[in-house]
Formats: C-alpha cells, sequence, structure tokens
C-alpha cells in the first residue's frame, strides 16, 4: 500500500463511519503565537474541541501537513523528521472511547481495510494517580475487541495524559503501537517491557475532564475524542520496511539526490544520514514556502526555522561533493510526489524554486566570507594555550556569518584546536530560547493564546485587509497574520513600499470603520456560496465543505465592508476593537510588505 492508498483509505474508512471530510489548514498557524508550526492534526481544531461548533458536525475527519522542529538536530536517524502527515478523526461530544477503540482497531486489522496482524499490535493506557483513576474504561473496550492483557500497558500521565493547558479540558489516552521486532512479539512483551521494539502509530485523545486548578478535575459535560495516525510511519510499517526513508514518499527524493552527488544510498552510514537529512530538510522547505502562507528565509520566528532547514540541507549537500545551487532540483521532485494531495505546491512552485535558490545562494556567499573571519580571528586565537575556540566565538561565527558549528570544528582542527561544543550549544541555547519555546512549549496541546484582546485584534485583520485593497488594489492578500496581547502583525502582497499618505488612509478607513460601530455576523455556507457572495479567502477547502463566513457591515447580503471566510473569533460590533494605530510598514520578504499595529481602548465584548 502506497502513502496515496493509506491516506485514501483512512479518509474513506471514516467516512463509511458518518465522519465528513474536511481541509487540512496551513502550515503557518493564524492569529497563534503559542506556536510556530501547526505540528499536530489537531492544532486547527483546538477552538472546536474547546466548544466552539464545527460547521461540518460533531464527526470529522482529515489529513494535515506538519512541522516539529524541537529537535532539527536528531534528523538524520532512519526514523526523525521534521515533517510528516497526520491522518485524523474527532468526535465533538458525539461518540466516545467504545466507538473510538473500536474503530481503531477495525481498521487496523480488518482485512477490508488495513489488514495488520493482531498478534503485531499492543496498546497503553493511562495508569492513573492521584488526579484521575486508572483508565479501565478503555482497557475493557480494548479487551472487547481482543487485545489480549498482556498487550496493554498501564502508564503514567507523562505518557497517557493530554492537556490542553494549565487549565482546561484534559484527560486519559491510549496510544497504539506496532511490533517492529523480528517475527512475533513474546508474550508478555509492550510498550511497558520492550519500548525499542514497538513503534506508535495512533493516539486517541479522551477529553473528559476540565482542569479547574492544580488539585482540581472536574468531569466535562460534552465529551471529545481527538486521535492522530502518523501517515509515514504507518506506511513504513505496512511496506514492511525498517525505515520511513525506504518507503516511496522519499525515495524519488533520494533518487533525485544520488544524480546530483553521483553517491549510492547505503554504501556508507555516515553519507546517508547526509541524503536522509536533505531528504528531509528540502521537503519540509518547499511544504514551509509553498504553503497558502507560506513564510520565507528569515532572522526570526518560522522564517529562522526555514533557514536552518535548507542551510543545514546545504551543508550536507557539500559533504556530498554536490557544489552547485541544487535544492530546486529537488524542489521539482517534492512538488510532483504530493501535488494532488496538496494543490497550493503546485501553485507556488516558482516562489518555492526561486526562494530555495536565493537562500542557497546567499548562505554559499555566507560559508566564503565566515571563512574569512575565521582566517583573521586565526591569530588572536593562537594565543590561547588550550587550543580551544570558545563556545560564544563559535556561536558568533554561526549567527552572524551563517558558518556552521562542524565547519568551525574542521577548520579549528586543521589548525589544531578543539571547540567547546557544550558552550555553543548554550549560546545558541540562549538566542533561540524565545523561538523554541514557542515551538516545542505546547506541542501536545497546541493552544492559541485567547483573550478579549487578541479577538479585536483578529477582527481588525479583517478591517486592515479591506482598507489595503481599497487603497491599494486587488493586488493585496493576506499572507500571514500574528497577534498577540500587545500588537498585530499583517504579511501581505504588495511590490514597494507604501507611503506615508497610503499608510495614513488605511489608518483612516480602519478607524472610520470602528466608529461607525458596524455590526459583525456569521453565518455557515457552502464554499461555493462564500465565493459567490466575494468574501476573501485563501479557498483552500475542498469543494462542497461548508464553512465560516464573517460579514462586517450593516447588512451581510447587500451592504457591508468585509467578507471572509474564517474560524474566528471576532468581536460582536467594531466599536469593540478601540482606536487603530499603524506603527511600521516594512518588507517582509521579496514582494511582501509587513504592517505592524496596536489598539488601544474600545467597549467590552458581549459575554459568550
Amino acid at each position: 500500500m502506497t502513502a496515496n492508498e493509506l491516506r485514501s483509505k483512512y479518509i474513506e474508512f471514516f467516512k463509511s463511519k458518518n465522519h465528513v471530510e474536511i481541509s487540512g489548514q496551513s502550515l503557518i498557524p493564524e492569529n497563534d503565537p503559542s506556536v510556530l508550526f501547526t505540528m499536530a492534526g489537531m492544532h486547527p481544531l483546538v477552538p472546536y474541541l474547546l466548544g466552539e461548533k464545527h460547521p461540518a458536525g460533531t464527526r470529522l475527519t482529515d489529513y494535515q501537513k506538519c512541522i516539529r522542529t524541537g529537535d532539527i538536530e536528531e534528523v538524520g536517524d532512519p526514523s526523525h523528521l521534521t515533517c510528516f502527515e497526520m491522518l485524523g478523526n474527532w468526535s465533538l461530544g458525539d461518540y466516545f472511547k467504545k466507538e473510538s477503540i473500536a474503530f481503531s482497531y477495525e481498521f487496523l486489522t480488518s482485512p477490508k481495510w488495513l489488514g495488520l496482524d493482531p498478534k503485531k499490535i499492543s496498546v497503553t493506557v493511562f495508569a492513573g494517580d492521584e488526579n484521575a483513576p486508572r483508565d479501565e474504561e478503555a482497557a475493557g473496550y480494548w479487551k472487547e475487541n481482543g487485545m489480549p492483557e498482556d498487550k496493554i500497558a498501564y502508564l503514567p500521565a507523562s505518557d497517557n495524559w493530554w492537556a490542553a493547558g494549565p487549565t482546561g479540558p484534559c484527560g486519559p489516552d491510549t496510544e497504539i503501537f506496532y511490533w517492529v521486532g523480528e517475527g512475533l512479539p513474546p508474550v508478555g512483551s509492550n510498550k511497558g517491557t520492550d519500548s525499542g521494539n514497538w513503534m506508535e502509530i495512533w493516539n486517541n485523545v479522551f477529553m473528559q475532564y476540565n482542569r479547574v486548578d492544580e488539585k482540581t478535575l472536574l468531569p466535562l459535560e460534552k465529551k471529545n475524542v481527538d486521535t492522530g495516525m502518523g501517515l509515514e510511519r504507518t506506511n513504513c510499517i505496512l511496506q514492511g520496511k525498517k525505515s520511513v526513508y525506504l518507503t516511496e514518499v522519499f525515495q524519488p527524493i533520494i533518487a533525485k539526490i544520488e544524480e546530483l552527488s553521483s553517491y549510492k544510498y547505503g554504501s556508507d552510514e555516515e553519507k546517508d544520514k547526509s541524503v536522509r537529512i536533505i531528504a528531509d530538510h528540502a521537503r519540509a522547505s518547499v511544504f514551509i514556502i509553498g504553503d497558502v502562507r507560506g513564510v520565507s528565509p528569515d532572522r526570526v520566528g518560522a522564517g529562522y526555522v526555514l533557514r536552518r532547514l535548507i542551510r543545514r540541507a546545504v551543508r550536507h549537500g557539500m559533504k556530498l561533493g554536490i557544489e552547485k545551487a541544487f535544492l530546486a532540483e529537488i524542489a521539482d521532485v517534492v512538488i510532483e510526489n504530493f501535488k494532488c494531495a496538496y494543490p497550493e505546491l503546485e501553485t507556488n512552485a516558482e516562489k518555492v524554486r526561486k526562494e530555495l535558490t536565493a537562500e542557497e545562494e546567499k548562505f554559499r556567499v555566507t560559508l566564503k566570507n565566515g571563512e574569512a573571519e575565521f582566517q583573521k580571528l586565526l591569530p588572536n586565537l593562537m594565543k590561547n594555550p588550550k587550543k580551544e575556540i570558545s563556545g560564544k566565538v563559535a556561536f558568533r561565527l554561526y549567527d552572524t556569518f551563517g558558518f556552521p558549528l562542524e565547519l568551525t570544528q574542521e577548520l579549528g582542527a586543521e589548525n589544531g584546536f578543539t571547540v567547546d561544543v557544550e558552550g555553543f550549544k548554550e549560546a545558541e541555547r540562549k538566542h533561540q530560547e524565545a523561538s523554541k519555546s514557542l515551538d516545542a512549549g505546547k506541542a501536545k496541546g497546541g493552544l492559541a493564546e485567547q483573550s478579549d484582546t487578541t479577538t479585536k485584534y483578529h477582527t481588525a485583520t479583517h478591517l486592515l485587509q479591506q482598507a489595503l485593497v481599497n487603497v491599494l488594489g486587488d493586488q493585496v492578500a493576506q499572507k500571514g497574520s500574528n497577534i498577540n496581547n500587545e500588537r498585530m502583525r499583517f504579511d501581505f502582497t504588495f511590490e514597494r513600499p507604501m507611503t506615508k499618505e497610503e499608510i495614513q488612509k488605511v489608518e483612516d478607513i480602519v478607524n472610520e470603520k470602528i466608529k461607525e460601530d458596524l455590526p459583525v455576523t456569521m453565518e455557515i455556507m457552502s464554499l461555493e456560496a462564500a465565493k459567490a457572495e466575494g468574501a476573501r479567502a485563501l479557498f483552500t477547502n475542498k469543494y462542497g465543505e461548508d464553512v465560516k463566513v464573517y460579514t462586517i457591515g450593516k447588512d451581510p447580503k447587500k451592504d457591508w465592508f468585509s467578507k471572509e471566510v474564517c474560524g474566528g473569533p471576532h468581536v460582536q460590533h467594531t466599536a469593540q476593537i478601540g482606536d487603530f494605530k499603524i506603527q511600521k510598514e516594512q518588507s517582509s520578504s521579496a514582494g511582501v510588505r509587513r504592517i505592524r499595529a496596536v489598539i488601544s481602548g474600545g467597549l467590552p465584548l458581549d459575554p459568550q
């Protein structure tokens, strides 16, 4: 079974169980400063898991591209990935543990679906602690489906508990594992007794409590189920492969790397590691740049992570002897492989090639400059009797000149020096602390920073976008936004800096609409109806899918200022936003401008 077939079968199965297929969302979360990327299939569903009604109903399924970059340096072994796909299904106050477990087991073991050997499947459930009891309910349903007692491991909250944050919805989960050891698993073998031979493929989260405080859990009135299956890992298991890099997901990419480098994968483990790094990082970079809210290489945030991925891939290409710019050629293979599932990659193909080539060429120049800087430092370094390059110096070469640590180590070794690697890591950790905490700190929850203030900012982005179109023309399109309690950032397509007069005019229009105190209304309609009414959107949703359309204006059908397909949240009327002030307009990347703005005052939001 191929990855494309697995993706299709998963959706088909859950549709047969009365789930509605919804569109996967952007890799770049909109208005969510808690994370840099969408890191799990559930991330875009958080508002609905917290109680908001979903336009498609209470049973949902989708596939979602994800990025996790907390451990970029780990990528290179046979299993780690920064870019992966999650297959998911959800129950929003509908079915619960019994049906969820039965669905999972049927899909995995039925010959009609995946047909995996039940003897090679084991599960984990929550062991219980002082806050909540052992999850005998989940264990009981697994037994009802034929799971032997010795294949059920009871593990602590660190393994089998999900929480949206310090307070709020939470509950136990059950994780499903497949045996990757030789033959059949011995009696008594499960994730608790032999973690090395069991690979996790699916996680079913049961949100059944509301955490009021550190010691108080109350049952939720509406219980939800959130599940996620790793496509690449499951695909690997179905094909009996030892590594995800040996499946058709990566083999065409690896074949292109072999062609470019004249190196045959499988000949040398150190070089194989370089091939895997290039394959993963190139694919991740294509997905990030080619996304509907794609970002460009930058010194901060998601753009900084992208830059690290590209530069690490280039460095390992050099290790394989690739001397020319090569990532654009690999990008063509990635786009060809994934354009059916993610058509935005083909739409943005030229941008992907252009961004990758520009960053790669810039990095090659940077490497030359870094080498020259190293030579300047050498006379002073020679005075050090310890013959050690400090971590701070090594990190300065990396941060200021883009010079990778391993290059500093290589040049240092040529001159009889070692490098304080721990000191380098400490300097790097301090530099990246903010970004990394954003990216990894809420990996399991993915909960947005939502407050009355961020809700006001979010509605203000709708007014801002329409004002920009009115002043600059229809070529303006949103490329991304980021909001917290202090400010908003809005990126949009435009080829030149705005004039002072244009900036003032946009600001005046937004404030005018705020002072008019226009109502903000929401209507659920089909995507086609939304388009027909003139709603703005990135329009990545699937044909026939129902969407939420927010309209700002006196009459949502004939007298409106802004109409957008959006998930929310929004104020009820514009006077609640307050005074709007543009602080800065600047370049974000080629052809993309960035506005930073603040709001102040405003009326209180109506109680929900």
